[in-house]
Formats: C-alpha cells, structure tokens, sequence
C-alpha cells in the first residue's frame, strides 16, 4: 500500500475534502494535513466523556482563542455540520489519553469509542494558511513537507471545572515587512484563531528555545524574519493532562480532520445555528 507522509509530501492542496478523507481512512494518509483541500476549513478534534464533556464545553467557551468551537455532536462521532464523516477513521493520527498522560499514537480510534462520549471540533490555524500564501507570505512548513513547530507558553487559559493549563501556540517564521500584513490576513479568520497573539523574542512568552517545539517540527527562521506566534487547537490537550479524565480521544498535533466547509463559508454558516 502506498502511504502519503511527511517524508514524502504529495500535492493534495486541490483535491477535495472528501478525496482525501478517503484516502486517510483507507490509510494512506498519516502525515500532517497542512496544504491540502486549499480553501477549506481544517478542525482539532476532542472527545470524552459525558461526565466531562459540560466542563470541557465552559473551557471552550471561555477561551474562544485557542479553542473556536465549529461542531459538538453528543453521544456520536459522526460529524453532520462539518461534513459527512467518520471522525474516529477520518483523521490521520489520532492520541489517546488515559488519566491524563499520553497513552499512545493510533491510525484508527474506533475501539477506544465509549456510547456516553461527545465530540468536539475546534477551528485550526491550516485554515488560514492558503491565504497567507496568496498574501505572498511562505508558510515554511508547507515548503518544507513537514509539521507545524507547536509550543507551550507561559500564558495560561482560563479554567473551567477540571479543565486548566497552557496557552499553546504555532509559529511561522514572517518576513519582518511582512508582519503587519500577516496580522491582518489572519485576523479575517476569527474561528480558525484569527489574529497571532505574539511576534517576536519567543522567551517573552515562556518559549526557551524555538528550535525545539513541544509538538511538530522545527523550522528555520532566517535573519530577516520574526516567529510569529498565532493560538493553537492543541491547547485543550494541555488541559486534558491537568483535567485528568479516564480517558480522551484527540487529533495527534498537526494531524486535523478536513471539513467539506470553504473558509469563505464558515463565518456565514456558524451565525446560522446554535449549539445545544
């Protein structure tokens, strides 16, 4: 079988969402998602359990930031709003969590499904991507074939029932004249994280060395250039090892389920309906 990774990056950026959530569930998708489906929003994933689930809902609630919420879908892992999917096969990688640590790394997450769980879909920063790019912005990693650089900073969410922790950020290296205009683009983008939160010495915000991140990969950043730093989805599972549920299902970082909504659309679409 033929795999389609981040050592051997395959142009999917015009294929459609549906194309190629078939070829992740088919598993011959296991790398990052970043480029592919251009134009379409891509999401972080978070199920658990019932008992959690209402506080997790609070934290989403209160830090809109990291955690712009698309679609939570009760008792089911079938997304309806963000397209016809499975969300347990449909993602390339997904982390498993058990009392809060890590408990391992898996291309399907069927059997960890509980009848009692509800899932979540948060926005993710891959959405905005393609019109950095358009903007003249380079996404390094996009050129690069490899994963977002993710880090733990030294900003704190607000906490919700069990639910605290790190702000998590991605970064991308900017053009220093470029900056502004990066801002601007994205912050055209609220519920995939809009605006960066930061750019510049990453030590400001509790980032030691921005060469080695918690989450993804490393990326050059040349003289010219300043990391900027935009929320991340990957947040709430910093929060998952504080929380401590008995077990969670997520999105290994950088690894997103792909949404049949345009980016165009997604504003429209969400003041349409309510969440319950």
């Amino acid at each position: 079988m033929s795999i389609i990774n981040q050592n051997k990056p395959t142009d999917l950026s015009a294929a459609s969402p549906q194309a190629v959530r078939c070829l992740i569930r088919a598993q011959k998708i296991t790398g990052p998602t970043s480029g592919m489906c251009s134009g379409y929003a891509q999401a972080n994933l978070v199920i658990l359990p019932k008992d959690y689930a209402l506080e997790f809902m609070e934290y989403v609630i209160k830090n809109p930031k990291p955690c712009p919420l698309l679609e939570m879908i009760p008792n089911d892992y079938h997304s309806e709003f963000c397209g016809r999917a499975n969300l347990l096969t449909d993602i390339p990688i997904y982390r498993v969590y058990r009392d809060g640590k890590l408990a391992g790394s898996f291309i399907n997450a069927e059997r960890f499904w509980l009848d009692d769980m509800y899932s979540f879909l948060i926005g993710c920063s891959f959405s905005f991507e393609e019109a950095l790019i358009k903007g003249g912005i380079e996404v390094r990693h996009i050129t690069l074939g490899c994963n977002v650089p993710m880090f733990k900073t030294n900003i704190q969410t607000t906490p919700a029932g069990h639910f605290h922790g790190p702000l998590v950020v991605s970064m991308r290296p900017v053009r220093k004249d470029l900056v502004q205009k990066a801002w601007d683009i994205t912050a055209k983008f609220p519920h995939v994280h809009g605006e960066p939160i930061f750019a510049g010495d990453p030590a400001k915000i509790g980032i030691q060395n921005v060469m080695k991140p918690d989450y993804g990969d490393s990326v050059p950043i040349g003289e010219d250039e300043v990391p900027v730093f935009w929320a991340c989805g990957v947040t709430p599972q910093a929060a998952v090892e504080n929380a401590k549920p008995p077990i969670v299902i997520t999105h290994s970082p950088g690894h997103m389920f792909i949404t049949d909504i345009l980016n165009s659309e997604l504003d429209q679409k969400l003041s349409e309906r309510t969440f319950v």
